[in-house]
């Protein structure tokens, strides 16, 4: 088992890669606002746990969030058939950044106490 080959360290390093596709997803509905008939997409919780209770308790290195990515094809918002909503969508993408932030902040504090366990003063 390595330094880094912890639980701590495994659960913020796929927190941060869900965020960051979560991220992707916001930006590419924003980027599609004006798009006439693009349906908003989200990425869901429940797809992504499906998809580690599939990995059997093995970690992955790269997340397959396909299954966790939802269409919503029922919503239709303005009269072209697009139903994003981007004030909504950019205070999704600025929750994703807080959220980012603090699963950031936890490996830097992880970084720190290694550190602070491996000088000798």
């Amino acid at each position: 088992m390595g330094m880094f080959d912890t639980t701590a360290f495994r659960i913020i390093e796929q927190g941060l890669s869900v965020m960051w596709q979560k991220g992707l997803v916001i930006q590419e509905n924003i980027a599609n606002a004006d798009t006439p008939d693009y349906n908003c997409k989200y990425l869901t919780f429940e797809g992504i746990l499906k998809d580690k209770l599939r990995a059997n308790g093995t970690v992955k290195k790269e997340l397959n969030l396909a299954e966790g990515l939802y269409v919503d094809y029922y919503t239709n918002d303005q009269g072209d058939g697009n139903n994003v909503d981007s004030d909504t969508q950019q205070a999704e993408f600025l929750r994703v950044q807080y959220q980012m932030d603090a699963l950031i902040n936890q490996m830097n504090g992880n970084f720190t106490r290694l550190r602070s366990a491996m000088s000798t003063k």
